[in-house]
């Protein structure tokens, strides 16, 4: 299963983009999209370093990936988009370790998806503090843990001819009929 968009749009709009490094609210230096070097991606923020947008992006993408690989074995459970989304966001900011030790998880795994999502707001603390910031960047994944995956339309197999329409034939002959009837309308001045 892949991140999905909204997943990533999450992670990004909690992370927020910081072209410079800077220290995070436990003092980790922290650049781009919240990426340290922790997340072994490829870069080792240094006090003053500057990346574009670009190159956030991409360390990013490095990021989220490699915590969804690290994770994915972890869940036993089928799951679906949104919620692995919203468990790669989390992952992507307590740390896969944390994640794997995590009661959300346990619970999860044993089938119980309304205490996993409970557990989400557990995930608020930095630093021995309660952040706002923290609080409400769960109740977002939370809440993207529980939304259903909106059913896509099937299209038919390529090798599948399309049914025909109902009565497509009388629908025509009308058709046909109207726009017989207004060019004579016209012509013969009606």
């Amino acid at each position: 299963m892949e991140v999905n968009q909204r997943a990533i749009d999450l992670i990004k709009k909690w992370e927020g983009f910081r072209a410079t490094a800077y220290r995070d609210p436990v003092g980790i230096l922290t650049i781009g999209y919240g990426t340290t070097a922790a997340a072994g991606v490829g870069i080792d923020p240094k006090p003053g370093m500057t990346i574009t947008e670009a190159e956030a992006e991409i360390y990013l993408m490095r990021a989220v990936e490699k915590f969804a690989d690290q994770i994915r074995p972890m869940i036993k459970v089928p799951v679906n988009e949104n919620e692995f989304g919203a468990l790669v966001s989390l992952a992507y900011n307590i740390g896969p370790g944390a994640f794997e030790k995590s009661t959300l998880l346990r619970k999860l795994n044993a089938g119980d998806r309304q205490g996993a999502a409970d557990q989400f707001s557990v995930w608020r603390m930095a630093g021995g503090k309660v952040l706002k910031g923290l609080e409400n960047r769960r109740a977002e994944e939370r809440g993207l843990f529980l939304m259903p995956v909106a059913a896509r339309p099937q299209a038919p197999a390529p090798d599948t001819p399309a049914a025909p329409a109902k009565n497509a034939a009388p629908a025509a002959a009308l058709v046909a009929a109207a726009v017989i009837g207004a060019v004579l309308y016209f012509v013969f001045g009606g």
